[in-house]
């Protein structure tokens, strides 16, 4: 593929917006560019085709660490001088504390942000039993009064997933349309397995994957040094004893280890979109080869990473 075309879309679950397949992730991303590399990267993503943005205020629960990084994005944004029509938003708004309404926490992540709406929002991790009718009846008043355009999961238990669905159904109100898991070449049990598979096949929601690099071990970098995401099922020191044979693989398609892995994703016919830490334009280039590795030898990528999958014994309804 061609770097300076731009890459495909998909849809982001019925009646969900069109998207670019590769997103570029928030979490400990912008605070690892300087202000003009940020806003080169920007500008880089609009002209790819790629400027889908995952942007959040982490300050909940084990998120709770006073990031700037939703700000930065709002200066990169402005300093890159894009029109706000020239790229999508996903948003977040948390569950660790039942007693925070989500839209507060919308209108401060906005503010932060320098944006005016979200296209779309991720109702992110629980520790508590959430009150799912409740929360479907608030996310979708954000909807109706236009802060967000739809909504999707972030590794929910399958149990309440199909019981917001439902709801929305009974209800008459908004229901989620994707769900964001974690999903990788090593990551697999939740958006293959049989629960959020079967609303995979049916088309009821899309599936947006996240930590595809496993916090950049899978790009090579095998002792990462700032925080990254959680290892369900305690396979992390397994992923990185594997790292020589993802190199292996990688070698015989003649391709880099991270774009073997973006292009892996790809290959789920879910898959909406991916969710990448990029932090330099020169990766985001890097990915953007993936796209076309993924069309032409998915099947083959699929085939030569198979003994790859590491979380087999997890289990696939996200009760961790």
């Amino acid at each position: 593929m061609d770097v300076n075309l731009p890459i495909p879309t998909r849809r982001l679950g019925p009646g969900g917006p069109e998207v670019p397949l590769l997103a570029l992730g928030s979490w400990n991303t912008w605070d690892r560019m300087e202000p003009a590399e940020a806003a080169a990267l920007v500008r880089r993503a609009v002209e790819a085709g790629a400027a889908f943005f995952d942007v959040a205020f982490y300050n909940m629960g084990p998120h709770a660490e006073n990031s700037r990084t939703d700000i930065l994005f709002g200066d990169a944004i402005a300093a890159a001088g894009v029109r706000r029509e020239q790229f999508t938003v996903c948003g977040k708004v948390w569950l660790w504390d039942p007693a925070s309404r989500f839209r507060p926490q919308l209108e401060v992540s906005l503010q932060r942000a320098r944006l005016d709406r979200f296209d779309t929002v991720v109702v992110g991790d629980y520790a508590e039993e959430p009150d799912v009718p409740a929360l479907v009846r608030e996310v979708s008043a954000l909807v109706d009064d236009g802060l967000t355009g739809g909504w999707g999961i972030n590794n929910w238990r399958i149990e309440h997933t199909l019981q917001a669905i439902e709801v929305a159904r009974a209800e008459g109100l908004t229901p989620p349309t994707f769900a964001q898991l974690k999903y990788s070449v090593v990551r697999r049990s939740m958006a293959e397995g049989p629960h959020y598979g079967a609303l995979f096949a049916d088309g009821t929601l899309a599936l947006q994957a996240s930590d595809v690099l496993e916090g950049g071990i899978l790009a090579g970098k095998l002792q990462p040094a700032r925080k990254i995401g959680a290892d369900m099922g305690g396979i992390r020191e397994r992923i990185v004893a594997l790292w020589p044979e993802v190199q292996r693989i990688a070698a015989g398609f003649s391709v880099t280890p991270t774009q073997l892995a973006i292009a892996f994703t790809l290959t789920h016919p879910a898959t909406a979109n991916v969710l990448l830490g990029v932090s330099r334009v020169a990766q985001l280039d890097e990915n953007l080869a993936a796209v076309a590795l993924a069309a032409a030898h998915g099947e083959a990528i699929r085939d030569a990473v198979a003994g790859l999958w590491l979380d087999t014994a997890v289990r696939a309804d996200g009760a961790w």
